[in-house]
């Protein structure tokens, strides 16, 4: 029996090259009323182009609210945010949700959806939404995905430190104006609080950050976190350190992916006297690099990888797609005279 179903791009593809390009309205409706038992997942797919209205897709949530939905992805490509029905709140056996692009107001009388496991959130939200509130009415959850909503008044750290079983985070930082940065001490004593991580993505690409009062370092490692994905602007002497911070913390580390930024056009280089731990980073086994340009402080960094960690196997490197072939010669050519602590370890310039 017919229980998933994904509209997804290739769904609304097929049909504009059938009879059924204008009728796709007509044609999930008739899906799902003709389905009979449970639905378990249900995944849509809005483009700018296709013509829907929001009247319908109400209706669809309203008919799915029922049926023991536990999986629920709604990606809306529109400029126009998607208002979402009540009626997604009373889905309360939901595992899996993703919105994108969607206005997200729940009624007073919802607490959260305690099956909860993953949560993927690019909403906009109501200022006096208390997000923490919600996430601690979510206590199963192990995978959390924000974007922009760690800001000042919307999610406080102690609030996400309460998510005691979670294992992958995601989060995506934004200044709140021209004169308000992020402060790093923020971060570590978020991370502080969740020992049982696994993978880890921040992304500081559209927000700078600041010491924050007092050099604050991790008050303790890490063992369970394998995975670290860094968007950051390196040739910021302090985010440099901050990742060194970083990456030090988590000594169990098996795939390390860091995307450079250039957002800040100012360079202050940091001074590349880190103390090498040999041998360190033990697990450690694959290295990507996306958008470098050769400066100092990236290879600064690349020498410390290389030097601990004994048992690497590759660093990719995608550089910055308009960096001069000379640059990158002489990029390609610093990297050869580091020292490997890995005898097999290859670096690769795509």
């Amino acid at each position: 029996m017919l229980s998933q179903l994904v509209f997804d791009d290739d769904f609304f593809k097929y049909l504009s090259k059938t009879q059924g390009k204008n009728n796709h309205v007509r044609i999930i409706s008739r899906i799902l009323h003709h389905l009979r038992g449970s639905i378990t997942k249900f995944v849509l797919f809005l483009d700018d182009v296709l013509v829907l209205d929001a009247k319908h897709i109400r209706r669809w949530i309203r008919f799915l609210s029922p049926k023991g939905i536990k999986d629920l992805s709604i990606n809306n490509s529109d400029v126009t945010l998607l208002n979402l029905p009540t009626h997604l709140f009373s889905c309360l056996e939901l595992e899996h949700l993703k919105l994108y692009n969607c206005y997200f107001n729940p009624p007073p009388t919802f607490h959260g959806f305690p099956n909860l496991l993953s949560l993927d959130l690019f909403v906009e939200i109501e200022e006096d939404f208390e997000v923490g509130k919600f996430l601690t009415g979510c206590p199963l959850l192990e995978d959390l995905t924000m974007d922009g909503l760690f800001e000042v008044g919307k999610v406080k750290v102690v609030e996400i430190a309460k998510l005691e079983n979670l294992k992958i985070l995601s989060l995506k930082f934004y200044d709140l104006d021209d004169t308000s940065v992020m402060s790093s001490s923020t971060i570590f004593e978020l991370l502080g609080s969740l020992p049982k991580l696994q993978e880890l993505d921040l992304d500081f690409q559209d927000c700078q950050l600041r010491e924050g009062g007092a050099k604050k370092r991790f008050s303790t490692v890490f063992p369970c976190l394998k995975a670290l994905k860094l968007s950051i602007y390196l040739d910021n002497g302090m985010n440099l350190s901050r990742a060194f911070e970083l990456i030090r913390s988590f000594p169990n580390l098996q795939t390390l992916e860091i995307t450079t930024t250039d957002l800040y056009d100012v360079q202050t280089h940091a001074i590349c006297s880190q103390e090498v731990e040999y041998n360190t980073m033990e697990l450690l086994r694959s290295v990507t690099f996306e958008y470098l340009k050769g400066s100092e402080n990236e290879v600064c960094l690349i020498k410390y990888l290389l030097a601990c960690s004994p048992f690497l196997k590759s660093i990719v490197i995608r550089p910055y797609s308009y960096l001069a072939y000379g640059k990158k010669l002489m990029f390609a050519t610093k990297l050869l005279n580091l020292y490997r602590a890995s005898p097999v370890v290859e670096i690769s310039i795509s």
